[in-house]
């Protein structure tokens, strides 16, 4: 028999976290970014279930390092498209070792899509639409990124994105509780954005919330996206 997965709710998803890790609540369709240091890990956790989300990072200090995580040399290193396995770690434009994934319950996501931008909205006749370029670009606003340009020069890693077997099941696919986890190997700026696209066959987009919680614990939780979408 399968174990059910129990239900988010805010007593049981805080009951995991890290005492004295600090949070964050972003609003629905919007972005976040937040500083990582190496030996400490991040989790990214969908509550609702069926909501992608953009993550892409630059190598501290930005924008000097001009280092960054980059899909294209990981896709390279990884021998395809396939996502990293437990173990496997994401690298930079370097082609070093940047996120080391620890822990996934979903096991699908997308190392192959650009983040939505203005451009692709308005093509759809949605101008004005939020993007996940322009939620980056905002969140990224003060470590002095200017324009949504900088963010659209970075492929994300689209978390819980289905692309590779959307065939098979939806492209949106995560279950609620689902997460992943990375360990930091190097300094870094995370950035996120909770994809807003709402066209049709993507993120269950109502929308939903993120909450980002990090502890300078070395080895432990220090970051935890919650979506609620």
């Amino acid at each position: 028999m399968t174990k059910q997965k129990t239900p988010y709710s805010p007593s049981n998803t805080m009951a995991v976290l890290n005492k004295g890790a600090q949070h964050h609540v972003v609003p629905g369709g919007h972005g976040y970014a937040f500083e990582v240091r190496r030996g400490t890990s991040f989790r990214i956790v969908d509550i609702h279930g069926h909501q992608i989300v953009d993550m892409m990072a630059w190598v501290a200090p930005y924008p000097t390092s001009r280092e960054h995580l980059s899909m294209s040399y990981s896709r390279y290193v990884l021998g395809g498209n396939i996502p990293p396995a437990i173990g496997e770690c994401l690298v930079t434009n370097k082609q070093e070792p940047l996120f080391k994934l620890i822990a996934d319950a979903c096991h699908t996501h997308d190392m192959t899509f650009m983040a939505c931008n203005p451009a692709f909205y308005q093509a759809m006749g949605l101008k004005g639409h939020r993007s996940c370029a322009e939620n980056i670009a905002e969140a990224m606003k003060p470590w002095g990124m200017q324009s949504y340009l900088e963010a659209t020069s970075v492929d994300p890693f689209n978390v819980f994105q289905n692309t590779p077997d959307m065939a098979l099941k939806d492209l949106g696919c995560s279950r609620p509780g689902d997460y992943v986890e990375f360990e930091v190997l190097k300094d870094a700026v995370v950035a996120v954005s909770s994809c807003p696209y709402d066209v049709v066959g993507f993120s269950s987009f109502h929308p939903p919330r993120k909450r980002i919680v990090s502890s300078r614990e070395a080895k432990k939780l220090s970051g935890k996206c919650l979506i609620e979408g």
